[in-house]
């Protein structure tokens, strides 16, 4: 692993396309840990918080066309380039707002950032691979990982400056600024999609089918699983194990920290045992967690218990992402921008539906609907060929 690491890390190509990953994580890492600011300073019950978090899956969905549409017309480096910058200052919009409808619009325009730059930066990946014949799917997510395990981690040491929560965004939003400047010198340049030949022909949406809505149901359970711990793991930690305010993100820390582990592993792990044999673990992992904080729910035990789903996720996207961008008879963008748009409709939208569960009855069984899905995501993926 450690040989592998030193190669992407010294390659100026593919650690521009990792700093893209990392941005994405980096960011949505803070946001998750102020998630609380917002609940208290707006006074909203988890249900309410629920319906304001759907604002990011919306702009999400509704970017998820265009970002194909941009990527075939301008091609993929000029719009992960411009993609990476926009989300730093997108991030900042929900702090910045007066009100709570002004919060609800700059979610929505976070989450169609968001989606343009994942579905462009994860086609570099894929074409990077293709070129230099090499491994690097799993390392650029678990980027994204490490990303969110440093921002999960950064109100902690802005704490201890009494730094507020306003100021500390804009901090790490311009961090990510500066980080995105200088990534988008190196990234590979391709003109437009068009270019390549698997990429030749007319680009279009279709309804998925066959194998690839079989992707797209194991991708669905497994983000709504990364997005539900991503958003609720601050919460969790503070209002069911009320542990300390600066244990209030160790929670999201160890999970993403097992999570980039995983995906750091991933590129050397997944060709030696198998694509299905690697999700079918990570899902018992994933269960096996969601039980540990739901029955223990203690400060370490807690910890432990997001480490494992953190680990049990962690190859997750990079299988799906590299399958879906190979899926017969369509070009890279549209495969991509189909499997993004469920994706991040699991991703942002899983912690909605726990936001109701919650409310209705409470955090906990919210958490426990999350191990259904980890068992669904177990029984696909017994059956599905990956590509």
């Amino acid at each position: 692993m450690l040989r592998h690491l030193i190669s992407f890390l010294s390659n100026r190509t593919t650690l521009a396309i990792g700093t893209g990953f990392f941005i994405l994580g980096f960011l949505f890492g803070n946001w998750a840990t102020l998630i609380p600011f917002i609940k208290y300073k707006y006074m909203v019950d988890d249900a309410q918080l629920g319906l304001l978090l759907l604002c990011l899956p919306l702009g999400a969905l509704s970017f998820n066309p265009v970002a194909a549409v941009l990527v075939h017309r301008y091609g993929v480096t000029r719009v992960a380039t411009v993609s990476m910058l926009v989300i730093c200052l997108a991030y900042l919009l929900p702090f910045l707002a007066a009100t709570l409808w002004q919060v609800a619009l700059g979610l929505v325009i976070i989450g169609g950032t968001m989606s343009t730059l994942n579905v462009s930066i994860n086609i570099c990946a894929t074409r990077t691979e293709a070129e230099q014949n090499n491994h690097i799917m799993a390392t650029c997510h678990g980027m994204f990982s490490l990303g969110l395990m440093t921002g999960s981690v950064t109100r902690s040491a802005t704490l201890l400056f009494g730094i507020m929560e306003v100021n500390h965004m804009v901090i790490m939003c311009l961090l990510a600024l500066s980080a995105g400047f200088a990534a988008g010198k190196y990234l590979p340049f391709w003109a437009r999609a068009g270019d390549t030949e698997e990429d030749s022909g007319k680009f279009r949406l279709v309804l998925p089918k066959g194998t690839l809505l079989n992707i797209i149901l194991i991708s669905l359970c497994i983000n709504m699983t990364e997005g539900s711990m991503t958003d609720w793991a601050s919460l969790y930690m503070k209002e069911v194990v009320k542990t300390s305010p600066y244990f209030i993100g160790w929670g999201l820390f160890g999970y993403s920290l097992f999570m980039a582990l995983g995906r750091l592993l991933g590129d050397r792990i997944i060709p030696a045992v198998g694509k299905n044999t690697v999700l079918k673990t990570g899902a018992l992992l994933s269960a096996a967690g969601i039980i540990v904080i739901v029955a223990f729910p203690y400060t370490f035990t807690a910890i432990m218990g997001f480490a494992f789903i953190g680990m049990g996720v962690s190859c997750g996207a990079p299988i799906l992402y590299a399958s879906a961008s190979r899926c017969p008879d369509m070009p890279d963008a549209g495969g991509l921008a189909i499997m993004n748009t469920f994706a991040m409709t699991g991703f942002l939208g899983g912690p909605v539906i726990i936001g109701f569960i919650s409310k209705l009855t409470s955090l906990p069984l919210g958490m426990a609907f999350v191990g259904l899905l980890c068992m669904l995501w177990f029984s696909i993926s017994r059956t599905t060929k990956l590509y």
